[in-house]
């Protein structure tokens, strides 16, 4: 198969592990130019559309929600506050937590890297009508909330 031939019949077109490692890359290369502006990258991006669909998590929250380690979180919130692309305040319920919340400067950041994301994923995913890219989409979800719930996050492992 060298030169990228057709894969048809060698059963890797039905290998999940070729498959994921194929569109893996591709959206790692084409996400990465979309969020390229961004402080953070694509680590930002994922804090921002978190931070973008409600109530303000805290901060060890919203690390368990985007699957960062914590400290990785705090030098990662401590960027994008310098970018005025979000802030931080004591959580009135426990003031040793701290709320993050974006700001209508991060929104408007994120609109415009969703707006170039989109273009990139319209490309990756021009051989699927919009009804195959929706269940695309919603069966990933699934089972990449699978994957996180059986994940073991690295400081709650036993030793």
């Amino acid at each position: 198969m060298p030169g990228g031939g057709d894969i048809a019949g060698s059963g890797l077109d039905t290998d999940l592990g070729w498959a994921i490692r194929l569109v893996s890359s591709a959206f790692r290369r084409v996400a990465t130019e979309s969020v390229a502006d961004l402080p953070g990258g694509a680590r930002a991006y994922l804090v921002l559309v978190a931070l973008a669909g409600g109530e303000p998590p805290s901060q060890l929250a919203l690390a368990k929600a985007v699957s960062l380690d914590r400290t990785v979180m705090t030098y990662l919130l401590d960027d994008l506050e310098a970018h005025e692309l979000v802030t931080r305040r004591p959580d009135p319920r426990d003031r040793r937590a701290r709320l993050v919340l974006i700001t209508d400067t991060g929104r408007a950041r994120l609109d415009q890297v969703r707006h170039s994301l989109a273009v990139a994923e319209t490309r990756l995913l021009t051989d699927l009508d919009d009804h195959d890219a929706h269940q695309l989409r919603t069966l990933l979800s699934r089972v990449a909330r699978t994957a996180q719930r059986d994940s073991v996050a690295p400081d709650e492992a036993d030793c």
